[in-house]
């Protein structure tokens, strides 16, 4: 099995991509290494992306190329005729978006559309996307469900992200592509993002620095590990969305459809308080943080926590790593990785 992986050296791209290496599947793996974060982070996963193929038998090939590009795009289809797609490229950040909304505008529903485009035209068996849990918005009834309507966005990045199920939608229904948009809860982990909370808090907690901590220390959310969410996108690629025969127009169920299409939550279905997930990486490091407490940011919303029956129901399989446990992981990583 021949598999696109779009957004390859990124964090959860680069995760996925080993798994698929490791399982001995053909891997073509694009990104356009942008300075988003850390150019060197995302070269050093590709060296083990590599390093992966040699090491159990199977192929890599990498281009360096933008989503939006379509001319790049079109000629890695012709080129390697990829049975699979897995998007994972994407701006990211909620607060970045606010910052930078063209951004957004380009990568997310540009370079999305030139990828339905290319699936259009090659008919592939199935094309898995990331969605994000930031797509329920303002809702406040916890846990998301799949089924709960989607249509109050507070960051144009959550924007886009809904924009990318109703897309895919209309080309599983117009083009019977299959196609799975995947919500995902906080992912955290080894060779995460820099931008996100837990490399943050634990660079300027070994720096003796203070880390900022929103809404007073009162948020929560469903922290969900990278191992979890690699296993669980291969999972559902392996079971490509098939109509909902039962599907009723009349009450539509915003999760499937008349037409070859699924949404499904990836979290942990557990929400973790701020606080304490602070404490985790304390506890990790040994270290005490120094804590300046800020108001609720822009984009931000106050809680999450998945409704991940769907999922299970599915592919057998729900994640489940508890936080010390991952926090732990990425200490040992951090350490090793900036040699402290």
């Amino acid at each position: 099995m021949t598999v696109f992986v779009t957004g390859a050296a990124g964090f959860i791209g680069f995760h996925v991509s080993k798994n698929l290496l490791m399982k001995g599947r053909t891997v073509i793996g694009l990104d356009n290494l942008n300075n988003y974060y850390d150019r060197n982070l995302k070269l050093a996963r590709l060296n083990l992306l590599r390093e992966a193929s040699q090491e159990y038998g199977s192929c890599f090939h990498f281009i360096e190329a933008d989503i939006e590009n379509d001319k790049a795009i079109f000629e890695v289809f012709h080129q390697y005729k990829p049975e699979n797609v897995i998007n994972l490229a994407a701006q990211a950040g909620v607060r970045y978006s606010i910052l930078n909304p063209r951004a957004y505008l380009q990568s997310n529903l540009l370079g999305f559309g030139n990828l339905l485009e290319a699936c259009r035209k090659h008919q592939v068996k199935h094309l898995v996307y990331a969605s994000s849990s930031s797509v329920y918005g303002g809702n406040t009834k916890l846990p998301f469900s799949e089924k709960d309507g989607v249509d109050h966005p507070v960051s144009l990045y959550a924007a886009s992200k809904k924009a990318n199920e109703l897309m895919a939608h209309s080309y599983s229904h117009l083009y019977n592509i299959p196609s799975t948009g995947l919500r995902f809860f906080t992912v955290y982990g080894p060779w995460g993002r820099p931008d996100m909370a837990l490399f943050l808090f634990t660079k300027a907690m070994l720096n003796n620095e203070p880390i900022k901590v929103f809404n007073n220390g009162l948020m929560k959310r469903d922290f969900t590990y990278i191992d979890d969410i690699s296993e669980s996108i291969i999972r559902i690629l392996d079971k490509p969305a098939i109509p909902n025969d039962k599907f009723n127009t009349s009450k539509p169920d915003p999760s499937t459809s008349w037409a070859p299409y699924r949404i499904f939550n990836i979290g942990n279905s557990n929400s973790v308080s701020l606080m304490a997930y602070i404490e985790a990486i304390e506890e990790a490091l040994g270290v005490q943080a120094k804590k300046e407490f800020q108001p609720m940011q822009p984009g931000d919303v106050p809680a999450t926590s998945s409704d991940t029956r769907n999922l299970e129901d599915w592919v057998g399989f729900r994640p489940s790593t508890p936080i010390k446990e991952g926090v732990g992981k990425f200490v040992t990583w951090y350490k090793n990785m900036y040699k402290v």
